[in-house]
């Protein structure tokens, strides 16, 4: 009898590896803690008892960007700031997500018009997954463009096939 027979009947799961890689990633977000103004507030708030953001994965709020996969950029991006938003985004390991949150990081807010020293949105200086509309956002709105982002991970690809054809068979004469 061979000393593996029987071992695996109960242990063997079989799985796609974009969808095991996917859910590892969409289950364990770690948001860096990165308030700029008054959409903070909601945010933090998110982060408590009450909205309980622990329950979707990503309660782990990180202070530096090195440990963080989520940045959430909630509120006034000034052109100031706007070089340390990306300086903290280039920072982040791969894959790396980020959330819009209010109307001021989203497009300039109250400010687009007259405020010359106002970003008019994020975007502009890093890429954006998803866009959370709102002055400011409720909490639970957070939460609901947690799990767009969560099904937005979902659905992509890990494991890429060659861009190229494959090189065909020369034969020698």
């Amino acid at each position: 009898m061979p000393i593996l027979a029987d071992q695996f009947k109960e242990n063997v799961l079989t799985t796609r590896v974009d969808w095991l890689l996917n859910w590892a990633r969409l289950s364990s977000l770690w948001p860096m803690t990165f308030g700029l103004a008054c959409c903070a507030i909601e945010m933090m708030a998110v982060g408590a008892a009450r909205f309980d953001i622990d329950r979707f994965g990503a309660g782990a709020f990180r202070a530096t960007p090195r440990q963080a996969d989520l940045m959430i950029v909630a509120g006034t991006v000034n052109f100031k700031m706007g070089e340390r938003v990306k300086r903290l985004y280039d920072q982040m390991p791969e894959p790396k997500y980020v959330i819009a949150m209010g109307a001021c990081a989203i497009g300039g807010g109250p400010y687009y018009k007259f405020g010359y020293t106002v970003m008019k949105g994020v975007d502009r200086i890093i890429p954006v997954d998803v866009y959370l509309a709102g002055c400011p956002p409720r909490p639970e709105a957070l939460l609901d463009a947690l799990m767009a982002l969560q099904d937005k991970i979902r659905r992509q690809k890990v494991v890429r096939t060659s861009e190229f054809p494959p090189i065909p068979e020369t034969t020698s004469a």
